[in-house]
């Protein structure tokens, strides 16, 4: 029932393009291989293999990924933060209404990342270490600006709203995340946030 809602709001748009669909996490995986999409929404809680594993065998075998999407009932749900950390670019709730999931479909396609910063601080937060650890080496190679960067992209803003907060253009912030992935050795925006909690840079004062 699920997919078939998704698929009749996603084919309802003309620039989106259902190219397929599984049951199962052991499914999806080859079907993507085979289809190549751009966007993948994954559930992650599915038979088989879950959308974790999922998530990490598509990333880990394909040249070109695509960018993966999980969807979720509750997104404090531990699951999210494993699949994040597997290489999602985001996740979406099952109750989104047809707007939203539009818009996150495009949102990744772009390369944007698709985060509700409260719910990714609180379940880094449970998952982070008692007491405080010392941060990670990469942080103090950050510059002021690129420390500025990442706390925008931390707060789900995107390259646009980063540049109209900094004041500065689009080639300029692209620099810097740029950056600011080589340092933390992520390979897109959503890592980078990752990193950022996980690091210790988001409990780092300036």
């Amino acid at each position: 029932m699920v997919r078939t809602a998704l698929r009749v709001i996603l084919e309802a748009e003309p620039d989106l393009e259902v190219v397929g669909e599984a049951a199962t996490g052991a499914a999806a995986v080859p079907l993507v291989r085979s289809l190549a999409p751009d966007v993948v929404l994954m559930d992650v809680r599915m038979p088989e293999i879950d959308g974790i594993r999922a998530t990490e065998q598509i990333l880990a075998t394909m040249a070109d990924p695509p960018r993966i999407v999980v969807v979720t009932t509750f997104e404090n749900d531990d699951y999210v933060y494993d699949a994040l950390r597997a290489g999602a670019s985001g996740f979406l709730l099952k109750r989104a209404d047809p707007d939203e999931l539009t818009g996150a479909v495009r949102l990744v396609a772009r390369g944007d990342s698709l985060l509700f910063p409260a719910a990714v601080r609180g379940l880094a937060s449970a998952r982070a270490p008692g007491g405080r650890s010392a941060a990670a080496p990469w942080v103090a190679r950050l510059t002021d600006r690129e420390a500025q960067v990442l706390r925008l992209m931390a707060a789900g803003l995107s390259n646009q709203e980063v540049g109209g907060t900094l004041g500065v253009g689009a080639q300029t912030v692209k620099t810097h995340v740029a950056s600011v992935l080589a340092k933390t050795g992520a390979r897109d925006r959503t890592q980078a946030v990752i990193a950022a909690y996980e690091g210790g840079f988001m409990m780092k004062k300036g």
